[in-house]
Parts: C-alpha cells; structure tokens; sequence
C-alpha cells in the first residue's frame, strides 16, 4: 500500500514540467526555423529570380562547369553558345550562375 502512494504524482510538478518542455520544443523550432528553412527558402527564390531573369547574351556556367553565352531561350529550355559555332540546349534547371551580359567592346 505505501507503495502505491509513493508512486502518485505530485501535487503542482506535472503541470510545470510539461510548461518548459513546451518552451523547449518551441525554442529548438525556432532555432531550426531561422538557422536552416528560411536561409534554404530565400536561396531558393533567389535561384527562381536568375532563371527567370535570364535573356540572351548572358554570359553563364553550367552545374558542369562549363562557361557560355545564351544564344536562345524557350520556356523550359535556353541554347548556349560555347564559341566556334558550337551551340548546346540545356535545361534552364543547369544553369549554374549568371556572370553578366556578353561586352564586346570592353576587350
């Protein structure tokens, strides 16, 4: 019997046990909310601006590493111009960064 009775909960504990365990889990939500979602979801609207953004005569790198001008764009699509008439069509999706527009004349 005196078991029993060593075993039931006490009288106010519970309720502020559970009171910081709930200010625990909001905290490290917290946390992960402004150390990884929204850094990766502001990266990601900035890579949706670039690709939409692009126009022909950019100067550009593919995820291969490859360097080229737009020489076409299509909705999904652009067709790049790797130089000696050399033209490829790539997703937009590869598109690794933009470098700038094509200047001629600053040669």
């Amino acid at each position: 019997m005196n078991y029993l009775l060593a075993m039931a909960p006490q009288g106010g504990e519970a309720g502020g046990g559970m009171m910081g365990t709930l200010m625990m889990f909001g905290a490290i939500f917290a946390i992960f909310y402004f150390m990884i979602i929204r850094p990766q979801q502001k990266k990601a609207k900035e890579r949706e601006a670039l690709l939409g953004a692009l126009k022909k005569g950019d100067k550009i790198v593919t995820n291969g590493g490859m360097h080229g001008v737009i020489a076409g764009l299509d909705e999904k699509t652009c067709l790049v111009d790797f130089g000696n008439n050399m033209k490829i069509k790539f997703d937009r999706s590869a598109i690794a960064g933009v470098d700038g527009p094509k200047n001629e004349d600053k040669k």
